[in-house]
């Protein structure tokens, strides 16, 4: 029979099981007072009654079953709860002993946040403080897309019923407002819809949705399709004057970085240094018992320019009116204090709105005046003019006389006009713009032409030709001069009146100021100075100056100049302006076509300055390819010139001089 134990290894108390009895040993008898135990039966003796028969065994009942042993599972538990507790202290040791530095920079970094503080861009002004590019408050205009699903909204088409609601506001297409609402990617929580929008434009939006809110408070089958839009606090940079002085100024991109124009060249000015704060978070949220650190933003300095507002609007109005009445492809007006080399304007047509690149034209992005190399023309003379005198080799009445056509080298040259011979003074073939007698005067500046073109060389470089104008502008263009030993047969009887050398709108303007400004060479500028986060004005440094002629030669020029628009034989009576004096030359090039790399169409120009007996300011106009009208430069820069002059000697308040100008000899009999 199997023996069963109970869990602690002991025998539980056996059961008696009946049996059958034992005969009573002989001669034992029951002692009184005694019981017999139940089961038993008395001995036989004499007189006894017979015992009864005995009753048959019981079966055997089946013995229980003997468990196993727990000893052998409470080491197994005990060990595997050992090698646990081991490996909890060994990890432990590790953190906090082996790695303990490595951790707790981890935990450092996770419970601080850093935010950077962007800086506040400085702004741009004219010359009297008026604004010309200044940041303000902007909002992004963003969505959760996860807002917008069936789930959320209980409708299907919850990212079209709030893009036809934002279209209008935001001035975005609805369909691409949709789909940005709907985007491929079912887990994206976060989509921008417009950047820099005005506190307006939000203000409309958050006035919309608190519409919608009262609509389904009242109306349960109303839906807010507007919950999921938010708006990202920001900064935008605006031209409070549109496309006035964009060339000039430049444009800003998305990421608030200078793209463009001074906004490039001076982003590290303006742009300022970013600060950040240090705070510890919990939750996403900072903890208000511990402090931060923070790093304030200093803010751009604001950048003062040379620029009259008032002088570069009429500058932009004159050009662009001209260029459309010439159906032109473009020009430039550059206004400039003689004696200081400021850039009182500098306008170019077309442009374009800073404030809205989007439907801007790429070709006029950028600033055409001082990227464009073009072919100067007859403007180019009074350089010639200016060596012939200063070399000595002429005076104005010197004779000069222009036949029809003039062979030199492998070219018979003309004038703009069939005409007999001319016999003018050396004053007349600048007044009269003769080709001719320009090729002959410059012929004169050396023993042979080889020595002329050297001479020739020299000045036109003194005159800044071949060289950066000295503003640092990006894109400028330094034009095209090679050396005289690399001069072509044409290109040393060209060159003098303007042909096979390339120049931009501003060095052409600083060699008429050049001239009014006795002969000394101001480097042009833009920027007056700037204006630091703590209101101190820091002016700009000096500009260089170079002596290019002497100040005799440049009173004899500007007295020549005059002839041009006084005299009736000159070509550029149209710029007369009533009550002052006023110098100029006229220019009409052939222009090398950008696309083709051939000659197609005329460069008009016209260059001068006023009053010429005591000079303040010039301008420079140039058109390229007029296709509508005379494109004469005389004919159709004249009048420009006239009309922005008039506006800066006014603006200025430059008195007429009241000087009765000087009468040079323009012909002479043979």
């Amino acid at each position: 029979m199997t023996e069963v134990v109970d869990d602690f290894g002991r025998q539980p108390p056996r059961r008696r099981v009946p049996g059958p009895a034992r005969p009573a040993r002989p001669g034992a008898q029951h002692r009184p007072g005694t019981q017999r135990r139940p089961g038993t039966q008395r001995r036989p003796g004499p007189g006894a009654r017979p015992a009864r028969r005995p009753a048959p065994p019981r079966q055997a009942a089946s013995r229980p079953l003997k468990l196993g042993s727990p000893r052998p599972r409470l080491r197994m538990i005990g060990l595997a709860l050992t090698l646990v507790m081991s490996a909890f202290v060994v990890r432990l040791l590790q953190v906090q002993a082996v790695d303990a530095s490595t951790y707790a920079a981890k935990a450092e970094q996770n419970r601080y946040v850093v935010h950077t503080l962007p800086a506040e861009r400085g702004g741009i002004t004219d010359r009297n403080g008026v604004a010309l590019a200044s940041t303000v408050d902007a909002y992004d205009i963003t969505a959760d897309p996860t807002m917008f699903t069936r789930e959320q909204l209980k409708i299907g088409d919850g990212p079209e019923q709030a893009a036809a609601l934002l279209a209008p506001i935001l001035g975005e297409d609805q369909e691409a407002l949709a789909a940005r609402l709907r985007p491929k990617n079912k887990e994206l929580r976060y989509v921008r819809l417009a950047r820099g929008k005005t506190p307006e434009v939000w203000n409309q939006i958050k006035d919309l949705k608190t519409a919608l809110v009262k609509k389904a408070e009242k109306d349960d089958s109303a839906v807010n399709v507007l919950a999921g839009v938010f708006a990202d606090p920001s900064s935008k940079r605006i031209y409070p004057n549109g496309d006035l002085a964009a060339g000039i100024l430049g444009w800003v991109n998305a990421e608030g970085e200078g793209s463009g124009g001074l906004e490039r060249k001076l982003d590290e000015t303006l742009a300022g240094e970013d600060g950040e704060i240090r705070y510890a978070q919990s939750g996403g949220r900072q903890v208000p018992t511990i402090g931060a650190n923070e790093t304030p933003a200093v803010p751009g300095s604001d950048v003062e320019l040379t620029i009259d507002r008032d002088i570069q609007w009429a500058a932009q109005h004159a050009i662009t009116e001209q260029v459309e009445e010439s159906e032109a492809d473009g020009g430039y007006v550059i206004v400039q204090d003689t004696r200081t080399g400021e850039i009182l304007a500098m306008a170019n047509s077309p442009g374009f709105d800073p404030n809205n690149l989007s439907e801007a034209d790429p070709a006029a992005l950028g600033n055409a005046a001082l990227q464009d190399a073009y072919e100067p023309g007859s403007t180019a003379k009074v350089m010639s003019m200016a060596a012939v005198l200063e070399e000595n080799a002429a005076t104005p009445t010197t004779h000069v006389v222009v036949p029809n056509r003039l062979h030199r080298g492998d070219r018979l040259f003309k004038d703009d006009v069939d005409h007999p011979t001319w016999y003018l003074t050396l004053n007349g073939v600048l007044a009269k713009s003769s080709n001719i007698g320009t090729i002959l005067a410059t012929g004169q500046l050396g023993k042979t032409q080889r020595e002329a073109n050297q001479v020739l060389y020299s000045y036109l470089r003194k005159f800044g030709l071949g060289s950066y104008s000295g503003l640092g502008f990006p894109g400028e263009t330094k034009g095209i001069l090679a050396p005289p030993d690399q001069w072509s047969t044409s290109q040393q009887y060209t060159i003098p009146f303007g042909q096979g050398v390339s120049i931009n709108a501003m060095q052409a303007a600083s060699v008429y100021s050049t001239i009014a400004n006795g002969g000394v060479r101001v480097e042009p500028t833009l920027v007056r100075g700037t204006k630091g986060p703590d209101g101190r004005f820091t002016p700009a440094p000096e500009p260089e100056k170079t002596r290019v002629v002497s100040e005799k030669t440049a009173k004899t020029l500007s007295r020549m100049l005059e002839s041009v628009v006084d005299d009736e034989e000159g070509t550029g009576t149209k710029a007369r302006i009533p009550g002052y004096r006023v110098a100029g030359k006229t220019g009409t090039a052939n222009r090398v076509d950008p696309a083709t790399g051939k000659y197609r169409g005329y460069t008009s120009s016209f260059a001068g300055f006023a009053p010429a007996d005591k000079p303040r300011v010039t301008v420079y106009c140039a058109i390229q390819n007029a296709t509508k009208g005379s494109y004469f430069g005389g004919q159709i820069c004249g009048p420009v010139y006239k009309q922005v002059m008039e506006f800066a000697l006014k603006t200025l308040q430059v008195p007429p001089t009241g000087a009765a100008p000087a009468k040079l000899p323009v012909t002479f009999r043979p």
